[in-house]
């Protein structure tokens, strides 16, 4: 069996916590690690290599638009941007989406709709391992 690989990127040690056990309900899924800034996300990167990365929006020092457009640059994959403030309409998600995110969700929906970011996780990684490219999703399908 072919898993997806995840790269966790959240400053929260409760979000980690609450992503892991979320994702971990999929056995298709699985975290090859978990950073809580930019540092730590770019050494997982390399080293792990995962199919796609969640990202938090709000972290100390390089924040996670900063660290999107990074990844974009030097390590290029599907990203899903993490953000309690990811409405619908919301400026911060068409600025996420030029920057090059795959997706965006809410983090305050994580508990009720997490049948809903797992399938975006599924989808953007297959997406990505079958057209060789970085995938993104329509505004209308972020930040569900």
């Amino acid at each position: 069996m072919k898993y997806t690989t995840i790269l966790v990127v959240d400053d929260s040690v409760t979000i980690r916590a609450m992503l892991e056990v979320l994702l971990e309900q999929d056995k298709s899924l699985r975290i090859v690690g978990i950073a809580s800034d930019a540092e730590e996300t770019f050494q997982l990167l390399r080293e792990t290599d995962p199919d796609v990365v969640t990202l938090d929006v709000a972290m100390p020092g390089m924040d996670g638009m900063a660290v999107l457009e990074r990844i974009m640059k030097e390590e290029p994959r599907p990203v899903i941007m993490l953000s309690s403030l990811m409405r619908e309409g919301d400026p911060m998600r068409v600025e996420a989406e030029l920057k090059g995110a795959a997706g965006c969700f809410n983090k305050s929906r994580m508990v009720s709709q997490s049948r809903e970011l797992i399938d975006m996780i599924k989808e953007v990684a297959y997406s990505r391992g079958h057209r060789g490219d970085i995938p993104r999703l329509p505004l209308s399908a972020m930040g569900r």
